[in-house]
């Protein structure tokens, strides 16, 4: 088969193949059903509506909006439905991991590193944690850059500690109600 003859009897298959996966901006989000539905807005102004952002189970996003991206595909080149499988915001990318670090962010600053060193949080805020009962098998200690005190050092303190009774300096003996570090 002649050169020419083999580029046209090809040229059908190699669109198509170029028209699987597609770069996109993303102009519109609903994130109000099952999955997030994009608007997407393709190479030349090409516009696709309602396509289906297929997110892993147990993570979600909403990337801010102003300079979103994605990744769709779009199976046998066949643009008339398509998924997106990546939306991000260059923008507010967390940066500075060391080899094999994971971490979740967002665009407040708030970060949680899994990292060499352990399991760092960061919010620029506050942390909230809601739980009926919350346990922790090590100790907790408060103000740690600065000397703080972990919180058994603390119960020590406070089982052991005394107040002056009244103004013949008696002493009162140490509480009767002990603070204990069992659950």
């Amino acid at each position: 088969m002649e050169d020419r003859s083999l580029r046209h009897a090809l040229a059908p298959m190699w669109r198509r193949l170029q028209m699987m996966l597609a770069r996109a901006v993303v102009s519109m989000v609903s994130d109000q059903g099952r999955h997030q539905i994009l608007q997407l807005k393709l190479l030349d102004g090409e516009l696709k509506d309602g396509v289906e952002y297929i997110e892993p189970y147990g993570f979600t996003s909403l990337a801010p909006a102003g300079a979103r991206e994605a990744l769709a595909l779009f199976f046998d080149g066949d643009r008339s439905h398509g998924v997106a499988i990546c939306v991000a915001n260059r923008q507010y990318r967390l940066t500075g991991l060391k080899d094999g670090e994971v971490a979740l962010y967002d665009r407040t600053g708030q970060k949680i590193v899994l990292g060499e060193e352990g399991i760092v949080l960061y919010s620029p805020s506050k942390v909230r944690i809601e739980t009926p009962r919350l346990e922790c098998t090590g100790e907790i200690v408060d103000q740690c850059q600065s000397g703080g005190a972990s919180m058994s050092a603390m119960r020590a303190i406070y089982n052991q500690h005394t107040h002056a009774q009244n103004a013949q300096s008696n002493i009162t003996a140490a509480p009767s109600l002990q603070l204990e570090g069992s659950c």
